[in-house]
């Protein structure tokens, strides 16, 4: 299967990450919950989420996927780019690069719907491939360019451009890059809230699968 053209990253830097900060103050007062009930929800402490909400500190691409599975929303409705319709289609020149905390992604699906579609490209050695998630719902994920390891529970697969994965997201995840270049995959998740949305855990020991 040929996977496309590689991400063009050549036009210059992606753009600033809008505001994020009343989106998520909107949001969690629209679900009806205090600071510190949904800071215990996306396992974050009140002072980091009020940090977030204040805009003193700006998300990574993790944590505004799991803050968006807490309120029960997405990553474009946390960055206020919902569309007022429902269009199927997505453009190749539709919304714009975003960065957060050195993760590039761009919007691959609709709004509003039960599954979020996301074209991502992950850094090398930025560090954010030690955060492992845990969380309900399910996650495909399919390599486009560059080496992708992902661990999963105790274990470890290194991923070439072709290669998938597709795993229930209840099992400790992390992804990271192989590549100095970074990678670029094309990510898919479900959207489903639960008290046990966005945890994150420490790193745990690995056995390696090899190709």
């Amino acid at each position: 299967m040929n996977p496309g053209p590689a991400p063009d990253r050549s036009a210059g830097p992606a753009d600033e990450l809008p505001a994020v900060a009343p989106q998520l103050r909107e949001l969690r007062r629209r679900a009806g919950l205090t600071l510190e009930a949904a800071a215990a929800r996306a396992r974050l402490s009140p002072a980091h989420l009020s940090r977030l909400e204040t805009g003193r500190r700006q998300p990574s691409l993790p944590l505004l996927l799991g803050l968006a599975r807490t309120y029960g929303t997405t990553v474009s409705e946390l960055l206020g780019e919902t569309s007022a319709v429902a269009d199927p289609i997505v453009r190749a020149g539709g919304p714009g690069a975003r960065e957060a905390d050195g993760w590039t992604y761009w919007q691959a699906g609709g709004a509003g719907r039960g599954m979020q579609a996301l074209r991502v490209h992950v850094p090398h050695g930025r560090g954010t491939d030690e955060l492992v998630r845990v969380h309900p719902g399910e996650e495909w994920l399919y390599v486009l360019q560059g080496r992708l390891r992902l661990h999963l529970g105790e274990a470890e697969y290194l991923l070439e451009p072709g290669d998938s994965a597709h795993f229930d997201s209840l099992t400790p995840h992390r992804i990271g890059a192989a590549s100095t270049g970074g990678a670029d995959l094309l990510f898919v998740h479900t959207l489903l809230q639960s008290s046990l949305a966005g945890l994150c855990l420490g790193g745990a020991a690995t056995t390696t699968h090899h190709r």
